[in-house]
């Protein structure tokens, strides 16, 4: 075959692909006028217009509409979103009052008097160690004491052929007496190791015959009329969270609890390590189900910040950033965002939106600042594109109308 013909077969092909690319294709048309192709050329081979759909037959399509028509888009309105309004955290809990009972003497181990989970009251005897020589001391101290107070009110007796001298040494050491009696009273009752606070105790590791000293841990007493729970919350809520705020926990190991509290204390200064900040809680517990030890589920709620929100698929980016389209008195315009959070159903943007107002969804291609749009309801923007991607028959039948 001579090149010539090559030539025009190679060009009658290009020009009839052309032509069903424009014709089957929406938008093509512009992007042909775009490029420099006069529009006569292109009306030639674009898609003519269906009857019923309005206007001039000539003109051309795009995105589905006239080359001079509005284009069509797909809007969605603006909503409202809450976000930093609640805070989740895994907390560690702890007795009110947890105290670790040792004795204040050495010696060894006479009387255990309470066992493990036994609930004791401040100042009641848990334990006893051996006193014989103490109680000795004590006995001693007493009779020096009576001797002492003999002595001083014979010399009083005696009135003046006592001097004042012998009456002052004699009161005296009735003074030292008492302190010696004291001192062994005190002696004997530190042999007894007393609870210095309610609670129940844990359990004990020592037994009656041991030999204890005052580092000794007799046992473990929890007061569990409350529990305070301690967690970390990011640096920042370290300004929205304030003392007695109202918060609510469940303990892990009962699932179904539902608790209520208060934020009790706040530590001065964030961890540089974590960036978070300790904060306690303190939880009733009345009937006694919660331990020292156990992990909770703490919620605290706050006013949060509202921010609005877009489709997804609203979201344009260029090299200046994202953007949306809004759609206000039939004309498109674009709006700068900032995306906050994104979700799969929804974006939270920083931007100049109110709720309510129309941003659009589909269509955004041939969109531009300040020019007019058409309004079309998500429902019949997806029969459209449907009808566009099959190409079905009652499309040609319009085609072919119109070519009549």
């Amino acid at each position: 075959m001579r090149l010539w013909k090559q030539l025009l077969i190679c060009a009658f092909v290009l020009v009839v692909g052309l032509a069903a690319w424009v014709h089957f294709v929406p938008g093509a048309a512009a992007k042909l006028t775009g490029l420099g192709v006069p529009e006569s050329v292109v009306a030639l081979v674009a898609k003519p217009e269906a009857k019923g759909e309005g206007g001039n037959g000539g003109n051309r399509r795009n995105g589905g509409g006239f080359a001079n028509a509005p284009p069509l888009v797909v809007t969605e309105p603006v909503g409202e979103a809450v976000v930093n309004d609640r805070l989740s955290a895994i907390g560690n809990g702890d007795a009110i009052l947890s105290v670790t009972v040792t004795p204040l003497s050495t010696g060894n181990l006479t009387e255990v008097l309470v066992k493990s989970g036994d609930r004791v009251e401040k100042g009641q005897v848990i334990a006893r160690l051996d006193s014989d020589d103490q109680k000795v001391a004590t006995e001693q101290a007493r009779v020096a004491v009576a001797s002492a107070q003999e002595k001083v009110d014979r010399n009083r007796k005696l009135g003046n052929a006592v001097s004042v001298a012998i009456l002052r040494e004699a009161e005296f050491a009735e003074q030292a007496a008492q302190l010696d009696l004291q001192k062994a009273e005190l002696d004997l009752k530190r042999r007894d190791i007393v609870a210095p606070s309610q609670g129940i105790a844990g359990i004990i590791t020592v037994n009656p015959g041991d030999y204890v000293t005052t580092s000794t841990p007799i046992a473990v007493i929890d007061d569990r009329s409350q529990i305070l729970v301690d967690f970390w919350v990011p640096e920042r809520f370290s300004n929205k969270i304030s003392v007695g705020q109202e918060i609510s926990a469940s303990a892990i190991a009962i699932p179904a609890s539902e608790l209520s509290g208060a934020i009790y204390a706040i530590d001065n200064r964030v961890d540089q390590a974590s960036r978070t900040l300790r904060v306690r809680a303190r939880i009733e517990n009345p009937d006694d189900t919660l331990r020292a030890g156990m992990s909770f589920s703490v919620i605290a709620r706050f006013p949060g910040d509202t921010f609005p929100t877009v489709n997804p698929l609203s979201v344009q980016w260029s090299a200046d950033g994202s953007y949306v389209w809004r759609v206000e008195d039939g004309k498109s315009q674009r709006v700068p965002v900032k995306i906050i959070q994104r979700n799969s159903d929804k974006v939270l943007v920083e931007a100049e939106l109110s709720k309510g107002q129309d941003v659009v969804m589909e269509g955004v291609q041939r969109l531009r600042d300040g020019g007019e749009v058409k309004l079309l309801k998500q429902g019949e923007g997806q029969q459209r594109q449907k009808k566009q991607s099959s190409g079905d028959g009652e499309q040609k039948v319009s085609e072919a109308e119109v070519v009549k």
